[in-house]
Order: C-alpha cells, then structure tokens, then sequence
C-alpha cells in the first residue's frame, strides 16, 4: 500500500468522490446523501467525515486544491485527488470486493445472549425487529421502483441490501413461528443448570 493509512468505507467514499471531481467537504457530505450512498457509509455526523479527510491529507492521498470563500458561506477547503490516493482507493476497492471481512454487528452478538430473555420477551422483541425490517424492506424496493431509469451499476448497494434484509426477514419469521408453536423452548433454570455442567 502507498500510504499507511487504513482502509474504510467512509475513506474510500472520500477517495471514489474525489476521483470524479474536486469536492469540499460539504458537497461530499451533500452528495453522499443525494446519491443514497448514506446507507453503507455514515455521515450521520460531519466530525467523521473531517476526520476521515484530515487522515487521509496527512496521508498524502488527497491533497489541498484551492481555499476560498463567498458571502453565502464561510472559507472552504476544496480537496482533489493525488495517484497515491487513485492507487490505494483501488486496491482497497478490489479488497473489499474480494475478501469477506469478519465484521462484528450488534444484532449477531444479541442473538448470543438471548438465553438472558423468556421465549416470550425474546418473541416480543424479535416480532419488533420483524416489523421494522418489512418497513426497511419497503424503502429498498421503493428506491429500486424510483430508480428504475438508472443503470443498474448505480444501484447495486441498494439490490445488496434489499437481497440481505430479504433473506434476514424470511429467516426471522421462521424463528418467530417456532417461537409460537413452542418449538424452540428454553428455561433459566436448565440453561443455569447445563452452564454449571460445563464449568471447568
């Protein structure tokens, strides 16, 4: 790699925008949102996306293009660019693409500890998550319907997500039915009980 630097959504957003044209933050941050990228990367708080930028200044993989200033708006920093940056948003690219990453999302942990609940508050909580992913699946397909006159390459994040919260849906479901037949039963006591069995 050119630059030690490490790889991350929101620094390869920086670079893939820079590489169409010279931006200042804001109109990153603007088109983040304005192209939906804002459902793989957060920008939900500027100081992360600052931080990504002086990081990868100081990296030498973007570079200052020019400073100024209107009436409208306070001075701004416009960043482009260097090849260091073309080179490394690449690689990191391919690697991304390429390479499943071991990534460690809250949901996965929950479902570990869910021996702490009751079948029941464990079906209650569960029948939450279920609603919101219908509601989250709704958007998907709506942007997708919205969308629909663009190349698909444009969209393809959005396919991703819609195809992930699609399978994660129908797999819930399957667990809630279990959850109300009684077929997946369990109890405080017995799990206690098989825990001290175990202990070393």
């Amino acid at each position: 790699m050119d630059a030690p630097y490490r790889a991350s959504p929101l620094a390869l957003t920086v670079l893939a925008l820079l590489h169409h044209k010279p931006l200042h933050p804001y109109g990153m941050q603007r088109l983040i949102r304005q192209w939906g990228k804002d459902q793989v990367v957060n920008v939900g708080q500027r100081t992360g996306l600052y931080r990504a930028i002086d990081r990868l200044h100081a990296a030498g993989l973007i570079a200052v293009r020019e400073t100024g200033r209107d009436q409208q708006y306070p001075e701004r920093t416009v960043y482009e660019v260097t090849d260091a940056g073309r080179r490394v948003a690449k690689q990191w690219l391919c690697d991304m693409l390429a390479v499943p990453k071991q990534e460690f999302p809250q949901f996965p942990a929950a479902l570990s500890q869910l021996l702490m609940l009751t079948p029941q508050e464990a079906l209650d909580a569960l029948g939450r998550r279920a609603d919101a992913l219908a509601a989250t699946l709704e958007g998907y397909e709506a942007a997708l319907e919205r969308e629909a006159d663009l190349p698909r390459i444009t969209m393809l994040e959005t396919e991703y997500l819609r195809a992930v919260t699609a399978a994660e849906a129908a797999w819930l479901r399957t667990v809630l039915d279990d959850l109300r037949e009684g077929r997946l039963p369990w109890s405080l006591e017995v799990l206690a009980a098989i825990a001290g069995d175990r202990s070393p």
